[in-house]
């Protein structure tokens, strides 16, 4: 099944709970847009959160879980998503977050050790979304908080409205 993980770990790290201003569908499209939009490109810290590495270049590299396994968010992925939102609303969309850093010198980039995260959307009635990362390996240069921030933001500024907003953060 297409953007479920079987084995989503029970114990997260973050869960954010926000109230949406889009139907499921709508929002689903949204963030199919997102992760297209930032799959791949280079980013500077700032843009993410508040840097634990000075001058430092972040690239997210997003997978799709279907069912056992994640795929690389590329052209067919989101095209396969968006076909799948078309058809119905999905309930759950699980995601794969790898995160690459490269510390900038004079002459060159080097590259840090990389996070590695799993992300679970969980889309309720009313209007509701549950967030959930769970931290799998590396060293966190990137918070789950600052993640979920991140996500939210970029959903956010594709709209002359908030669409997501804060209803709890446990």
């Amino acid at each position: 099944m297409l953007g479920f993980y079987e084995n989503f770990p029970a114990n997260i790290h973050r869960r954010d709970v926000f109230t949406c201003s889009l139907s499921g569908k709508g929002l689903q499209r949204r963030l199919t847009q997102v992760l297209r939009m930032t799959n791949g490109k280079t980013l500077s810290f700032e843009e993410i959160g508040n840097p634990s590495v000075p001058e430092c270049t972040v690239i997210f590299e997003w997978g799709i879980a279907d069912k056992k396994g994640f795929t690389y968010f590329d052209e067919e992925e989101a095209k396969k998503l968006t076909a799948a939102i078309a058809t119905e609303r999905l309930r759950v969309i699980d995601l794969f977050c790898g995160i690459r850093y490269y510390k900038k010198t004079a002459t060159k980039k080097t590259p840090l050790k990389f996070d590695y995260y799993m992300t679970r959307l969980s889309f309720g009635e009313n209007h509701s979304v549950e967030l959930q990362v769970f931290h799998e390996r590396g060293p966190r240069y990137i918070s789950p908080e600052e993640l979920v921030n991140f996500i939210v933001a970029k959903i956010n500024e594709s709209s002359a409205r908030k669409i997501l907003k804060t209803a709890e953060t446990i």
